[in-house]
């Protein structure tokens, strides 16, 4: 089988990202730089603290790569702290926040059902508003020295984490396509709609509010409408109704043109990132979707698509972001989450993730601590997330005019 190179060197596209990112960390960075790590002694007695916890860890479970990965670091933080770690395999973390939120509501402030969630975006800023995380915890780290502070990593969606959340890994937004099978992918939203509509039944994109759906809505935003501007500042549509309708009028009549001529006529949608893939090999679609630049390389690399696929994002670029870890505020096993954090952030898991025969996910850390300075990654020139108000707001209004 042919094997892609499994790290890549930092790009064009990596830079411009690091420096475009970077203007939007603001005062949060002040934390890093007035937060030092802990001494020695300290991180000893969190390490024989967590002996023997149990860390029940919430994260999206659609990804047999993801999956296995977590199975191999289960294994590494038992055998070398004793810590047992457990995948709670979830469709959306939004069922988290608010199972989270219900045990706030009981008073249940101990022996929480959940030790570690895998977030970013909306359910951040909704755990953070509601006081549903432990922290600030994140200079606690020995490995925080390690993160490559130019990325984003004191702001999530525009929401400061004040030390709540530690970064694991970059997210974008791209496309793969089968060079065999479409040479020629669209280069934009109005070039998408023109090749779906000459190729039927060719396209398609996850149903909201799946994470990869929702970031599709996103992006055709962005490109669609006459005010983007307006997108980083948060919305209520309760008070804001008109806002909202003249912001987004032109996503809607751009879906309304493309669901029709979608695969299954915009009468249903595929599960998630995985199926479009498979739907791509399967050759049912024309593109696939996800939000891992690196995604194509690890599909080849497990046999999943054929060489010839690659990844790409349109010219206006990638909707990027960085994806969190954080503890509950009620967690019962707070000293094993953070070793199991701080193992996730070593150079050594760092580069296993982004290893695109096992994930492809790509690392946080400063090129200095990988090895021979690989970061293990090439980035896409990057768009900014909108306000987290909006994917709410456009989840609802998505559902409330196709949902099935």
């Amino acid at each position: 089988m042919h094997r892609s190179s499994s790290f890549k060197r930092l790009s064009s596209g990596a830079t411009t990202l690091l420096a475009a990112l970077a203007m939007a960390v603001g005062a949060s960075t002040a934390y890093a730089e007035t937060h030092s790590a802990p001494s020695n002694q300290d991180w000893l007695q969190i390490v024989e603290q967590a002996k023997g916890e149990t860390v029940y860890f919430n994260a999206w479970g659609g990804s047999q790569e993801i999956n296995e990965y977590l199975r191999w670091a289960a294994r590494e933080l038992q055998s070398r702290y004793s810590v047992t770690l457990k995948h709670v395999k979830v469709a959306d973390i939004a069922e988290t926040t608010q199972r989270l939120l219900a045990e706030k509501t009981a008073d249940k402030n101990q022996n929480g059902s959940v030790d570690l969630v895998w977030i970013n975006g909306e359910n951040f800023r909704s755990m953070k508003q509601n006081e549903l995380l432990y922290g600030p915890f994140v200079s606690s780290l020995p490995n925080w020295e390690y993160v490559d502070k130019r990325l984003p990593v004191d702001v999530d969606f525009t929401e400061p984490t004040e030390g709540l959340e530690a970064p694991w890994g970059v997210g974008q937004l791209v496309y793969i396509h089968d060079t065999k099978q479409l040479n020629n992918p669209p280069k934009n939203f109005p070039e998408l709609l023109s090749l779906a509509k000459a190729y039927p039944g060719q396209f398609s994109y996850p149903q909201p509010p799946e994470f990869h759906g929702s970031s599709f809505l996103k992006a055709a935003l962005i490109a669609l409408t006459d005010n983007p501007e307006r997108l980083s500042a948060p919305i209520d549509t309760t008070k804001q109704a008109d806002v909202f309708q003249n912001t987004t009028a032109p996503l809607w009549a751009y879906l309304d043109q493309l669901h029709p001529v979608a695969w299954k006529q915009g009468k249903q949608f595929p599960s998630g990132s995985p199926q479009t893939i498979q739907l791509l090999d399967d050759r049912q679609l024309l593109m696939a979707i996800t939000f891992n630049p690196n995604a194509a390389n690890a599909a080849i690399e497990n046999g999943k698509l054929p060489d010839t696929a690659q990844a790409y994002s349109f010219d206006q670029g990638a909707l990027s972001n960085i994806h969190f870890l954080a503890i509950p505020w009620n967690s019962s096993a707070k000293a094993g989450a953070k070793v199991a954090i701080n193992f996730l952030l070593s150079p050594e898991a760092q580069m296993r993730k982004a290893d695109t025969r096992i994930w492809g996910d790509p690392s946080v850390l400063k090129e200095a601590a990988l090895p021979a300075g690989e970061r293990g990654f090439a980035l896409f020139k990057p768009i900014s997330e909108p306000h987290p108000s909006w994917q709410i707001a456009l989840e609802q209004e998505w559902q409330k005019r196709y949902g099935h």
